[in-house]
C-alpha cells in the first residue's frame, strides 16, 4: 500500500474539518426552551404562538447574524425536577446555545440554579417570583415579565386610595404566591400603617377548595380581599364568592385576573370593580401593539393574550441580545444583555445591569362584566422602568451579595 495515500487521506481529511468550520458557524442558532405545557395550557398555547410569529418575523429578515433561529421545546410536567433533567437534555444532548421559558416560579427557580451551577445563560420569561432576579438571582439569569414586587407595588397604591383597614388575602402555596403576598403586605404597611391582615387562605395549587375558601373569608368580614389565584382556581373561586356574596359590596385587588387567560373563562361570571393587573389588548392603541396585534391576527386568525406578547417578547430579546453579543457564548451574552434594549408589542423595554430584571410593565385597571364578558376598564400602562416599582439599587445589591 502506497505510504503516501496516507499523508494525502490524512491531510484530506484535516481540510475537510477546517472547511467545515465556518459552515458549522453560520448553522442554526438554537434556543433551548421548557414550560408547562400540559399544565397550563391556557396561557401557553398562545405563548408559543407569539414565539413563533417571532421565529417566522426574525428569520424572514435574515435571522441574527446572518444565521436562524430554532426554538427546542420541552415540557417540565410543571415540576421542578423535571424542568432540571430537561434542561440537562437541551444542553447536552440538542447543544442549546441558551435556555430559555418556564412558567411556574418554582420551575424557574430550578433552571435559575441550574443556569449557575452550569454557567450557561437563562432567559426567564414568565415566572414571577422575585427570587429570579432578587435574593436568589444570578450572573446567568435574566428575566421578561415585571416580578411580584414590582405588580404589587403597581396595585398598592390603588389598594390604599379604598382607605380599608381589614383585608383578607388568597393564594396558591408556592413560591409565586407566597412572594406575591410577601410583597403586598410590605407595601401595604408601608403606605397604611393601621392595616391588618385578618384573615389568610394558601391553596394547592389546582387543587383549591374554592367553597371552604369563600365561605372562610366570608366568615372573618374582611373590608377587601387581595387575590392571588389565577387559572381554573380563579374560575372556582370566583364562582363560589358570587354564589356566597363575598365580593358584594367588598373591593377586591387581583393580580394577573385582567390577562385574558384567565378573564375570558369566567364569562358571565366575570366580576365588576376588581383593582388587577391585565392585558386589554382590545384598546391598546400605540403603533408597536398595532403591527404586532395585526401580523398576530393574520397568522393565527385568533386574538393575543399576555402569553403571546411574553412568547414573542421573549424571543425578539433573545434575538437582540444575541445580534448585540455577536456571539452565542454564554459570557458575552450575559454582557449583551446588561442594559439591552428590545423594541416589544408593549414598547421598548430594558434590561437592568443591576438585576438582571427587564423594564416591560403592567396594566392596571378594574374589571367589568361587559354582556357576559369579562373585560379590563379605566386602565393605564404602568412602565416597569418607574423606579418606584422596583426596589432601591442598595436593596438589590444587598439581596444579590451570592451572586
Amino acid at each position: 500500500m502506497n505510504p503516501l495515500r496516507h499523508v494525502f487521506s490524512a491531510a484530506a481529511v484535516a481540510t475537510l474539518a477546517t472547511a467545515l468550520v465556518p459552515a458549522h458557524a453560520q448553522g442554526v442558532i438554537k434556543i433551548g426552551e421548557i414550560n408547562s405545557y400540559k399544565a397550563q395550557p391556557a396561557f401557553l398555547e398562545p405563548y408559543k404562538k407569539g414565539m413563533d410569529l417571532a421565529v417566522e418575523e426574525i428569520n424572514a429578515a435574515g435571522g441574527v447574524n446572518g444565521r436562524k433561529i430554532e426554538v427546542i421545546s420541552r415540557d417540565d410536567n410543571a415540576n421542578p425536577g423535571d424542568a432540571v433533567r430537561v434542561a440537562e437534555e437541551l444542553v447536552s444532548r440538542e447543544k442549546v446555545d441558551m435556555l430559555a421559558g418556564t412558567f411556574l416560579s418554582n420551575t424557574g427557580l430550578a433552571v435559575t440554579d441550574f443556569a449557575k451551577q452550569k454557567k450557561f445563560f437563562f432567559l426567564g420569561g414568565e415566572p414571577l417570583t422575585d427570587k429570579m432576579t432578587w435574593q436568589g438571582g444570578n450572573q446567568y439569569t435574566f428575566r421578561l415579565r415585571p416580578g411580584t414586587y414590582m405588580q404589587a407595588a403597581m396595585l398598592v397604591p390603588e389598594a390604599v386610595k379604598l382607605k380599608k383597614k381589614r383585608w383578607a388575602v388568597v393564594y396558591p402555596n408556592y413560591e409565586y404566591g407566597q412572594s406575591a403576598v410577601a410583597a403586598f403586605k410590605t407595601l401595604m404597611k408601608a403606605a397604611q400603617p393601621d392595616i391588618e391582615f385578618v384573615a389568610e387562605q394558601a391553596t394547592p395549587l389546582g387543587k383549591v377548595d374554592a367553597g371552604s375558601v369563600a365561605q372562610a373569608l366570608a366568615d372573618a368580614k374582611p373590608d377587601a380581599i387581595f387575590n392571588v389565584l389565577f387559572g381554573a382556581d380563579l374560575s372556582k373561586f370566583v364562582r363560589e364568592g358570587n354564589t356566597r356574596g363575598l365580593f358584594k359590596d367588598r373591593e377586591v385587588v387581583s393580580v394577573l385576573t385582567g390577562e385574558p387567560e384567565y378573564m375570558d373563562p369566567l364569562k358571565d361570571e366575570a366580576p365588576n370593580g376588581w383593582i388587577v393587573t391585565g392585558y386589554p389588548w382590545y384598546g391598546i392603541k400605540t403603533p408597536a401593539h398595532d403591527a404586532f396585534k395585526k401580523a398576530y391576527e393574520a397568522k393565527f386568525n385568533d386574538y393575543p393574550r399576555l402569553g403571546s406578547i411574553v412568547g414573542y417578547s421573549m424571543i425578539k430579546s433573545a434575538a437582540a441580545g444575541i445580534a448585540k453579543a455577536k456571539s452565542t457564548d454564554t459570557e458575552k451574552l450575559v454582557a449583551a444583555f446588561k442594559g439591552l434594549q428590545v423594541d416589544t408589542p408593549m414598547g421598548k423595554i430594558t434590561y437592568r445591569a443591576e438585576d438582571h430584571q427587564s423594564t416591560m410593565g403592567a396594566f392596571v385597571g378594574r374589571t367589568k362584566n361587559d354582556n357576559g364578558k369579562g373585560i379590563m376598564v379605566d386602565y393605564v400602562y404602568l412602565d416597569g422602568a418607574d423606579a418606584k416599582y422596583q426596589p432601591s439599587a442598595a436593596d438589590v445589591k444587598k439581596s444579590r451579595a451570592t451572586d
